[in-house]
């Protein structure tokens, strides 16, 4: 074989390299680890362009050279070893079998091989990259594949889509953002992102942050201005389209590039897919068995066909609550809905969907005050998505209410752990109530629990008629369940009317016929109210006993949860018997596991008695403080003040208290330091745990003489190439401090260095 060239055929970028700092740094760690990495990820992730970059970086370390070897047009794995030969840059005139030519051809040389788009042909791939590593000791291997090759020794990274902007932060701080931007400004000279930040950064995030559907968008503003671009992204595959004549074929639109990864699926794969765009979000391989299965797929399939999915990068794979979960990007997922739309079998696949969520709530329900408490949150959590279609499907389908009604009674608790309001609970029961009129006991159930959620929310006279409702219709349909709910609730309502008597006299009827129907869980939370009822009415002993009684049931049931929330209703009954040390310490106790669960009404409650027993011991700033922390407590919940009229009234004279004791200026001053706390801190801060901010990182002396010189060029807009030349190095040089800069400041742009330097760099 006679070499034609010898330092590598790497093209040339075309366009600017945005971000993907981290991905670099750990694809270039994997390469000092493994003779074989492969790139996988969905279609447009960006998997050949990070390749590009990884090989240019490293070209120096290879002394034969880098060489790029395209398999997307390659059709018939015999043409695969005389491609690759072509791509080296050599003749093979002698009658030998390529592949044995080209092993003879490397085994004595240093250079990494990239072969680009291996999916459509891997164990071909896989073959003869095993065989090439096996006889050449100094080559490395760098593939890029939507589905993994399995060569012995591969080692697998896949590419994520770039970041797309947090909630509050800037839009332009994200990869994504920062693509579009750059795009734009290719196609519209002058384009900046200015009052359309929101905008793209919502259009960004429909588009999963891939690269290529960014691309797509953004060539789009030759005709359309981005808010009209957001509002055709229902109809994407057809909008985002590449009518340049140098596309390539399969990336000339966003459907061409999911038709690639489509067909290279088994038939079982392609039927899975379509079905799993079912779930709107994330979910198990248990609920994909039981919605996805069906006569042409066994439930004991899908545990591998979802790992051919996962292979191919149809899908993406976390890790939550110790369980693999699983995720389409929207794009997939809209690609696999427009093919069971065609199928025939969507309407059927979202009512086993329905049905599968009203199972989980049901089981929730059933498990929930035990020991597998935390992990029903987890779950619950982990499912949002899914339950919120469910309730979706339920609601908008004839007849499907009822559906509804019971899926949001048996999860009352989930509203609370989980979300942290009872809002979207509470109207989307209102909805199903009035969708589904019918006297039925699902019905019964559901009244008192939407008069839970009004009450929950300080508002008695919207719980009254639905408590009276359900009242006569559990006695109607002889349902003692429901009846001693709404016996419990109606009490809890006379408690919030100031009726105490009243309260304690339906509480303690409640109470026993819970004891009746054998309901643990009621009768641990009629305890917990009548802990707060015996308080507020000023019978301190009896509250105590009450809180012992409601302690212990959480115990004896190692009902996790619920405990920290019996801790604070002890903490409560102790400060109204003047034992302030006691109460602090089991308010406490419960706050940090209410923290770790997101139970933000325990949280809110809990900086609330702590505020008062702070002012209870004469720290009346600290109580500020602890105001001010529980004020963003409240309105994360989505109420201003304490929901519960006792404690409204509470707040008001200790606040009024501390207020005179301090005087306003420093009230205010104190109050808004405790509102400017995230959550987390202001736990911290109520447990006394000393959590330092770590050192600035952003500070202008991690940087180099040089490093400072380069970012205020950065910040001057020049070029790399012409920062080189006003520095006299080497442009290579110049970008290399350019990533040094990127690293130490946690950066991915030359626009974030600009505005670190104007605003540290001097």
């Amino acid at each position: 074989m006679v070499p034609k060239r010898t330092d590598g055929n790497l093209p040339l970028e075309l366009s600017s390299f945005v971000g993907r700092r981290h991905e670099l740094a750990e694809a270039r760690r994997l390469m000092t680890q493994t003779r074989m990495l492969t790139l996988t990820g969905a279609g447009g992730v960006g998997k050949t362009r990070l390749a590009l970059r990884l090989a240019a970086d490293t070209r120096r370390a290879f002394r034969d050279g880098v060489w790029l070897v395209d398999l997307a047009p390659l059709h018939d794995a015999e043409y695969l070893a005389p491609t690759v030969v072509d791509a080296l840059g050599f003749r093979d005139e002698s009658p030998r079998r390529p592949d044995s030519g080209l092993v003879e051809l490397l085994e004595s040389r240093q250079l990494l091989l990239v072969l680009d788009n291996c999916e459509h042909m891997p164990l071909a791939v896989a073959v003869l990259a095993g065989k090439l590593l096996g006889a050449a000791p100094e080559l490395r291997v760098l593939a890029t594949s939507r589905e993994t090759l399995g060569v012995e020794g591969e080692c697998v990274f896949t590419v994520p889509p770039l970041t797309l902007p947090l909630p509050g932060q800037s839009a332009d701080l994200s990869e994504a953002v920062t693509m579009f931007a750059e795009r734009a400004a290719a196609v519209q000279p002058g384009f900046t992102l200015g009052d359309d930040g929101e905008r793209v950064a919502e259009l960004c995030r429909r588009l999963d942050g891939l690269p290529l559907a960014i691309e797509l968008a953004a060539a789009r503003l030759r005709v359309l201005p981005v808010a009209q671009i957001l509002d055709r992204m229902d109809d994407r595959f057809r909008l985002l389209t590449d009518r340049r004549q140098t596309a390539v074929p399969r990336h000339r639109t966003l459907r061409t590039a999911i038709d690639w990864s489509y067909d290279l699926c088994e038939p079982a794969e392609r039927v899975l897919w379509a079905r799993l765009s079912v779930f709107p979000g994330e979910f198990g391989l248990e609920s994909a068995e039981q919605v996805c299965s069906s006569d042409e797929i066994a439930a004991d399939e899908v545990f591998d066909l979802l790992g051919g999915l996962l292979d191919k990068s149809v899908l993406t794979r976390t890790e939550r609550a110790g369980r693999a979960r699983y995720r389409m990007l929207g794009n997939i997922r809209e690609y696999g809905q427009d093919i069971l739309a065609g199928s025939g079998e969507q309407p059927a696949l979202r009512r086993r969907h329905r049905d599968h969520y009203l199972s989980l709530a049901r089981r929730a329900r059933q498990e929930w005050f035990g020991p597998d408490q935390a992990e029903w949150v987890a779950r619950l959590q982990c499912d949002q998505d899914g339950i919120r279609a469910a309730l979706e499907f339920s609601l908008g389908e004839p007849g499907e209410a009822p559906a509804a009604l019971e899926i949001i009674s048996s999860l009352w608790n989930y509203w609370l752990f989980t979300t942290g309001s009872f809002g979207e609970g509470r109207r989307r029961l209102a909805q199903a109530l009035e969708l589904a009129p019918e006297a039925t006991p699902i019905r019964a159930d559901a009244l008192w629990v939407a008069a839970w959620f009004a009450l929950r929310q300080g508002d008695v006279d919207a719980a009254k008629p639905l408590l009276s409702e359900g009242r006569d219709l559990a006695q109607r349909l002889d349902l003692p369940a429901a009846l001693a709910s709404v016996t419990h609730f109606s009490g809890l309502a006379a408690h919030l009317g100031g009726e105490h008597q009243e309260a304690l006299a339906l509480l303690s009827e409640a109470r026993e016929r819970y004891l009746a129907t054998g309901d643990q869980a009621g009768m641990w939370m009629t305890l917990f109210h009548l802990v707060i009822v015996c308080s507020a009415s000023g019978d301190s002993d009896q509250a105590a006993a009450h809180a012992a009684e409601c302690l212990a049931m959480c115990e004896g049931r190692s009902a996790y949860l619920s405990r920290s929330n019996a801790l604070w209703v002890a903490g409560l009954a102790h400060w109204f018997q003047g034992a302030q040390d006691q109460a602090a310490a089991l308010v406490k106790k419960g706050l940090d596991v209410m923290r770790r669960h997101d139970d933000r009404w325990g949280v809110a409650e809990s900086l609330e008695v702590l505020a008062w027993i702070e002012a209870a011991h004469g720290r009346e700033e600290r109580a500020a403080t602890l105001f001010g922390a529980a004020s963003v407590a409240w309105r994360s919940i989505g109420t201003a003040t304490p929901g519960l009229r006792p404690f409204t009234d509470f707040h008001n004279l200790c606040e009024t208290r501390v207020r005179g004791a301090l005087g306003v200026d420093a009230y205010v001053s104190a109050f808004h330091r405790g509102a400017g706390l995230s959550l987390d801190e202001a736990v911290d801060h109520a447990l006394d745990v000393d959590r330092s901010p770590p050192a600035q990182r952003r500070r202008p002396s991690v940087l180099t003489p040089r490093e400072q010189e380069v970012a205020e060029l950065v910040a001057q807009g020049l070029s790399n190439k012409e920062i080189a030349a006003r520095l006299v190095i080497a442009q290579r040089t110049a970008e290399g401090h350019v990533e040094h800069i990127m690293t130490k400041l946690s950066l991915s742009s030359r626009v974030q260095i600009a505005t670190w330097f104007t605003t540290h760099g001097r």
